[in-house]
């Protein structure tokens, strides 16, 4: 006889706080006790204790270990991409390195770039490249790397840097129809894409703004010294090492055109990665073999081992200079698995959350309390945020947020391109500001600076959704659909989540 299990009970809102209200505590002691340490290993636990917290009261509200083991399956399976990508980033920055492209781009970077102006253009640079490709990962994965090493030859704040970077990147990536959140965003909220694009420039703009006139005053209120003295005089140090030249660049030009052409991230930067440990072997000869140190091999087979280092655990410098080697000393696929361990803890945690019915009680909730149309999207606002925080991830944030706002929007006779903004104000700006987010790991990992240091500088992202609460609580350019009766005729409803939009890559 076939054995028929109870539908599980609807959790309490005690119940679907508790394991974030346990989580929040766990990190701030993890902070407490380990600094800038709790991302190695203390921030993993918290996350995975605060799952098994609400694996517990799905447990206790009747669902079956079955149903949550396959969420932990299903929700850290959407995590396989942005691993592989980090993996591929690890490897890019270890050959880059080696074959001369990442030194080459901090010695023009520091011919170019002035200190009165460099945090500014920095912003502009990497939200001009990310408006052509549609990917900030990708800007702060090449740009963005070339242009902390010529941050820290100019003797600029790495914090800042990384602010400067990670703003004008996701303005690119915000902006740009070839980007994936640009895309998902309207397809959760049910708008049009260029509608969307167009609506966001009222947020948007001014943000950019607000960023760029606050890294103006900072570099202008800052010294415009020669350099921190522990480099020395770097472009000499590193054309002392590498043979320089234009035609290093020609790996970064090979990136951009592929992503342009939207190629997947993935194997664009894997592509980079082989391409820099090829330039590595032609021009950079001395350093590969030096890399691989081991004398007994031949030198077809001490190039390959040492081009296969960098792949994997990336390059080492030996250039006398300390402050240098540092700098130099960087890349591999190894330097990003503890990344790769956050991600996966903090997609299980929120992949629990969500099966268990606990973050839609959340969300139910602060809907409820949404009466006024300022107060509607300043819930969207806090909930893509909430999202971010609780799933890890911004897709999940933005498809999640969309399908439970949606039928709200619509019984007000809002237009979705309000919704669609909305997300993307607060879903994809907030996600590189949250540690254990794909997005906060990424940048951090790849930059080289904790997301708690660079958070307070991401000027860009920290004013988008405060823009967007001004303007819903103002009423400003807040579409209405057309023939929908006033707000006054459309009283709040509680809503049923529809359908999720299917994920754009």
């Amino acid at each position: 006889m076939a054995v028929t299990h109870a539908s599980p009970r609807e959790p309490s809102l005690f119940q679907a706080l508790l394991p974030l209200m346990f989580l929040t505590l766990a990190l701030g002691v993890a902070v407490y006790l380990f600094r800038d340490n709790a991302s190695y290993g203390a921030n993993q636990i918290a996350l995975l204790v605060a799952a098994g917290i609400a694996a517990l009261v799905g447990l206790r509200n009747g669902m079956r270990w079955n149903d949550i083991q396959d969420a932990l399956v299903h929700g850290v399976s959407l995590a396989v991409v942005p691993i592989f990508i980090l993996l591929s980033v690890g490897a890019l920055i270890g050959t880059w390195t080696m074959s001369g492209t990442v030194p080459t781009m901090i010695v023009y970077g520091m011919q170019l770039l002035h200190p009165a102006y460099f945090y500014p253009a920095t912003c502009l640079i990497c939200a001009v490249v990310a408006l052509a490709i549609g990917s900030s990962w990708t800007v702060a994965g090449t740009l963005g790397v070339a242009l902390v090493g010529v941050a820290q030859g100019l003797d600029m704040s790495l914090p800042i840097t990384a602010g400067a970077i990670i703003s004008g990147a996701y303005f690119g990536d915000k902006m740009s129809p070839l980007s994936d959140t640009t895309n998902i965003a309207p397809a959760a909220a049910g708008s049009e894409l260029f509608a969307h694009i167009r609506h966001m420039v009222w947020t948007t703009g001014p943000s950019m703004v607000i960023a760029l006139v606050l890294f103006t005053f900072i570099g202008l209120g800052g010294s415009a010294g020669a350099g921190d003295v522990a480099f020395g005089d770097l472009p000499t140090l590193l054309g002392g090492q590498f043979a320089l030249g234009w035609h290093l660049l020609i790996p970064l030009l090979v990136v951009l055109v592929l992503a342009i052409r939207r190629f997947p991230a993935f194997p664009t930067i894997m592509v980079g990665a082989l391409l820099g440990a090829v330039f590595a072997v032609v021009f950079q000869p001395d350093r590969v073999v030096a890399l691989a140190g081991n004398e007994a091999l031949s030198q077809p087979m001490a190039l390959l081992a040492g081009a296969w280092t960098a792949l994997f655990d990336g390059y080492q410098a030996d250039t006398g200079n300390a402050a240098v080697d540092d700098l130099l000393s960087r890349g591999g696929m190894s330097s990003m698995l503890n990344t790769v361990w956050l991600v996966v803890c903090a997609m299980g945690f929120g992949a629990v959350m969500e099966r268990t019915g606990l973050l839609e009680r959340m969300i139910r909730s602060v809907l409820k309390a949404a009466r006024s149309t300022g107060s509607l999207i300043a819930a969207t606002l806090a909930t893509a945020f909430g999202a971010n925080v609780v799933t890890a991830d911004q897709y999940m944030s933005i498809v999640l947020t969309g399908r439970l706002y949606q039928p709200e929007y619509r019984k007000r006779g809002l237009a979705p391109v309000n919704l669609s903004r909305a997300l993307e104000d607060a879903g994809t700006m907030t996600s590189p500001l949250i540690p254990w987010n794909t997005c906060g790991a990424y940048m951090a990992a790849t930059l080289g600076v904790a997301t708690i240091d660079y958070l307070p500088y991401a000027f860009f992202n920290l004013a988008s959704p405060l823009v967007a609460l001004v303007l819903a609580y103002a009423g400003f350019k807040i579409l209405r659909t057309p023939g929908a009766p006033p707000p006054e005729a459309n009283p709040p409803h509680t809503t049923t989540p529809g359908p999720a939009p299917a994920r754009v890559d």
